[in-house]
């Protein structure tokens, strides 16, 4: 943990355990206190390469399917345009969200569904 970001460590320490110098302490103990820390702790997100805490992600999550439920029954969301941001991917830095809508097609009735279906079929899917 020291290697890997020694001042959030220290941190931790002085937060949870008010610890103000680690270095005055036997390491077995340390390590204990270190290995004590929450999960949301500064140098555990860090080693497990988390940016925030799950909490925060599993709310951001409930609040992204919430929007989209409700940007469904708007006039933009029958016609799939300004699907609104997520808030997981600007937390994790995903940039998934992009990728996802380029393939998307909307079609306004089952004729025209059809339509280029047919297209596709005799085209070769191009």
């Amino acid at each position: 943990m020291i290697k890997v970001d020694e001042e959030a460590l220290i941190c931790d320490l002085a937060e949870t355990y008010k610890i103000y110098d680690y270095k005055q302490l036997p390491v077995k103990m340390v390590a204990v206190f270190a290995y004590g820390l929450k999960e949301e702790s500064r140098i555990k997100l860090k080693l497990s390469g988390q940016s925030v805490p799950l909490e925060t992600i599993l709310l951001a999550s409930v609040s992204d399917k919430l929007n989209t439920l409700i940007w469904f029954q708007t006039q933009d969301g029958q016609k799939g345009r300004n699907r609104p941001k997520s808030l997981v991917d600007l937390l994790t830095n995903n940039k998934k969200e992009d990728e996802d809508n380029k393939d998307v097609v909307i079609f306004n009735s089952g004729e025209d569904f059809a339509e280029v279906r047919q297209k596709l079929i005799r085209t070769g899917g191009e």
